[in-house]
């Protein structure tokens, strides 16, 4: 795509249509639920369970590693079924899943291995859901709309992330400890009504591939996502690089923890602040990334941006106690999530469009598996490098490495 190729109707605010407005709607609910009770399995595991760190690091990794394989068979079998009914049923299981926890807690009988086990089926259905709603949005828009759409998705999920944590921390603390599930369980009913209010008909998916058993499942569906995004010449690299930034990024989030609660000695609210003020920075790249788009080209801003947001994390070794750290923290996470911001929704466009429609589900199932697993085992593989050097030294090899990931990205083509 050449740079100014794009009309000013691909690029500008305008009204993407009546289906595309509900579906945002669904969307910003169920974010604002999911961040307002952000971190609440592991305050309700310590404040009402009162187990120690080792459990809480279990409930953690159980969700993503566990729940990530329970989704993998999920991506063939939504495939060639309509998304929306699929979405809608997610939303409902994650909000039964999470509305068992306030009614386990009022009864007296939750247990650490409840919060696990809903942990796992919310992890699964995230999965599923996020694949399905990305097959729904290709389907819904033409590809010249998608960057609107995403780049509207990209400023929401910041804005939720800024104005949620607070709110679910003051709500906990005048309300109790699971007030903030049943927010997040209420917000995914609401959502699945969103969804249902698209309206519209949902064509059934066409299977474009021929084959003699008439699709009867078989273990090779399992793969076919992970085997279309290998064989690509432009997903891979892009895979490849998105699942070890963020795999890199996260599993250094405990240890930046540690660090400031414990051997700096942030309070709670001065390490809330440092995370949530600088998701303002999402919000801005998020709406400067079709005007850079418009101007530059994708190819270039894809390049620039992705290369930027992986400089910032070396910068967290430099991180010390006082106002001097804190600042220097805030810096550093705004730099980064502004380069996000404009990244993501360049990036989510790039890969919608080079999927064909009949592999949508599948290649985003495979995507979102990959990504949790590698952050489930390179946050236990950072606790052991901590374990054996020093926290700040492991944050240091994850911010060197890193800055090899831009490597990886797509260079061909716009």
């Amino acid at each position: 795509m050449a740079v100014g190729s794009e009309t000013e109707d691909q690029l500008s605010g305008a009204s993407l249509g009546r289906e595309f407005r509900w579906l945002w709607a669904a969307y910003a609910t169920s974010l604002s639920g999911t961040w307002l009770a952000f971190d609440a399995f592991p305050l309700i595991a310590v404040l009402v369970l009162q187990v120690g760190p080792a459990q809480v690091s279990l409930l953690a990794a159980a969700g993503l590693a566990v729940g990530a394989v329970v989704a993998v068979p999920l991506g063939p079998w939504m495939e060639f079924r309509r998304k929306r009914p699929v979405m809608v049923a997610m939303d409902l299981v994650r909000c039964g899943a999470m509305l068992s926890i306030p009614a386990a807690y009022a009864l007296g009988v939750l247990s650490f291995w409840q919060l696990v086990v809903v942990a796992v089926i919310v992890a699964a259905a995230d999965i599923t859901f996020t694949a399905a709603s990305g097959a729904c949005l290709k389907g819904l828009l033409p590809p010249s709309q998608l960057l609107v759409a995403n780049g509207r998705f990209e400023s929401t999920m910041w804005t939720a992330s800024v104005v949620g944590p607070p709110l679910g921390g003051a709500a906990i603390g005048l309300l109790g400890p699971v007030t903030t599930v049943v927010a997040n369980a209420v917000s995914f009913l609401l959502s699945a009504a969103g969804i249902r209010a698209m309206g519209g008909q949902e064509p059934r998916p066409v299977r474009v591939e021929a084959r003699a058993d008439g699709w009867r499942p078989r273990a090779g569906d399992l793969v076919d996502g992970w085997r279309f995004i290998l064989a690509d010449p432009a997903l891979r690299p892009l895979f490849l690089n998105t699942v070890l930034v963020s795999g890199l990024i996260m599993a250094t989030a405990p240890l930046i923890a540690v660090l400031m609660l414990g051997s700096f000695g942030f309070a709670p609210w001065q390490y809330a602040l440092a995370f949530a003020v600088p998701c303002l920075g999402g919000l801005i790249g998020s709406r400067l990334s079709r005007p850079l788009v418009a101007r530059y080209g994708r190819r270039r801003v894809m390049l620039t941006a992705g290369t930027l947001r992986v400089c910032w994390p070396i910068g967290m070794v430099f991180v010390h106690g006082g106002t001097t750290g804190l600042v220097l923290v805030m810096v550093v996470q705004f730099g980064l999530i502004t380069s996000m911001g404009v990244f993501n929704p360049v990036y989510a466009t790039y890969r919608l469009q080079h999927t064909p429609a009949d592999r949508v589900a599948r290649t985003l199932s495979a995507w979102a598996v990959s990504s949790k697993l590698t952050v489930a085992a390179l946050t236990a593989l950072w606790g052991l490098l901590a374990a054996l050097t020093t926290p700040l030294t492991a944050v240091g090899a994850a911010g060197v490495l890193i800055l090899a990931t831009p490597l990886l990205l797509p260079r061909d083509g716009d």
